[in-house]
């Protein structure tokens, strides 16, 4: 039996539909598929487009990609520096158990280290114990007291118009 061969690389336009099919899987995980309104022309305007939003790596396991991290810049007013920030990292359930989070995890910290940021987050919920104590085992801190608030469609439109 031979083992696989793994690799890391940036997204390029041809992964986009891959991309969006693991976004699509990722959802249906997180029981939160209602809530997706992505298309691979979105997904590809966001990541290629003119004024890109976000910045992808994808994994490939012989030659077929089979996980993808979706990340940012953000910026710490306390640090003064940019951090990067990790929307969505995610391996294909049968390609799961093989060491390819944790690998796509170190290149994204490299990225931020090799980017000088301060801080590299993200956010996980809180019933997916297996993701919470796979973070703390590579050393991440699970903060306890912040909240993510978040605004949108209706609410989002209303707050602007806010006087």
């Amino acid at each position: 039996m031979s083992t696989p061969d793994f690799s890391i690389r940036p997204a390029q336009p041809q992964d986009v539909a891959h991309i969006h099919g693991m976004i699509l899987e990722l959802a249906v995980f997180e029981k939160l598929e209602h809530l997706v309104v992505a298309t691979e022309a979105l997904l590809h305007e966001g990541l290629f487009g003119a004024r890109p939003a976000c910045e992808a790596i994808v994994g490939e396991e012989n030659g077929e990609v089979v996980a993808f991290a979706l990340y940012f810049h953000n910026f710490s007013t306390f640090l003064t520096k940019k951090g990067l920030y990790l929307e969505d990292l995610y391996v294909r359930q049968v390609h799961r158990g093989k060491g390819y989070g944790t690998r796509m995890l170190k290149r994204l910290a490299q990225i931020a280290v090799e980017r000088g940021c301060g801080r590299f987050e993200w956010s996980v919920l809180d019933w997916n114990e297996p993701a919470i104590q796979f973070y703390k085992a590579m050393g991440a801190d699970v903060m306890p007291d912040w909240r993510i608030c978040r605004v949108t469609g209706d609410s989002l439109a209303a707050l602007a118009e806010r006087r």
